[in-house]
């Protein structure tokens, strides 16, 4: 089993940037992709980037056209996620999700582990 745990969750005006954190923690070697989430209220979970630790290959989702980025590292086995020029759209809980194997899907059912979520909201 791998543990997630989310944090760096908040409040920010619009064009506000925010770091979400992601430490891992059990059976770490099981989590080879892990990456980000998130959910507005009504909507569906949609995928928002993932990184692989054996292919070395990070992955995004149309939407972030460069205003996220995803960094790991494997020897403290965290992931974050760095939201920059934040839209009043981005508000959601955003999670960070694991699955074992090195290919990056972007469908929330070939992900394992879950963390709690961490709420994001962006005023206008």
């Amino acid at each position: 089993q791998v543990q997630l745990a989310e944090s760096g969750g908040g409040l920010v005006q619009a064009g506000g940037s925010l770091r979400l954190s992601c430490a891992a923690s059990g059976r770490t070697s099981s989590s080879d992709v892990m990456g980000w989430f998130r959910q507005a209220p009504g909507k569906e979970r949609e995928f928002v980037g993932a990184t692989s630790r054996s292919a070395g290959r990070t992955y995004y989702a149309d939407f972030v056209k460069g205003r996220f980025t995803i960094s790991r590292d494997n020897a403290k086995n965290t992931v974050d996620l760095q939201l920059n020029s934040l839209r009043p759209e981005d508000t959601a809980v955003y999670f960070c999700a694991a699955t074992q194997g090195a290919i990056i899907f972007t469908t929330r059912t070939r992900y394992q582990y879950w963390g709690q979520g961490t709420q994001v909201t962006v005023s206008s």
